[in-house]
């Protein structure tokens, strides 16, 4: 079985709650804290959903909103199982006969 991990990122509701409606408000709320941002990476990691964020930052953005990283991010976790073949998916062959087995021939 297959599992599929996810996760959802929830920057923005937190800076909302917050009263932060500008992405640029939360660059010097970071500086504060030893994280310098530019304002696209800052814009990428609140309306996006990053795949890279150091924890320093993480750190830096719980401390600032006074949360939990499962306030940040929420995991989901689902197995996916196979699904096995049904007599529905075989075609019957023309006549109800099987193929003749074809023969190599070497004309060395």
């Amino acid at each position: 079985m297959k599992r599929n991990v996810g996760y959802t990122w929830h920057l923005a509701e937190l800076m909302a709650r917050h009263g932060l409606h500008n992405t640029t408000d939360l660059i010097p709320l970071l500086a504060e804290r030893g994280i310098d941002l530019s304002p696209a990476q800052t814009y990428r990691i609140v309306t996006g959903k990053p795949e890279r964020v150091s924890l320093h930052t993480v750190a830096a953005i719980c401390d600032i909103f006074e949360c939990e990283v499962a306030d940040l991010v929420t995991f989901t976790a689902t197995t996916e199982r196979r699904k096995k073949p049904t007599a529905d998916n075989v075609l019957p062959l023309a006549g109800g006969k099987r193929p003749a087995r074809a023969h190599i021939i070497n004309n060395d």
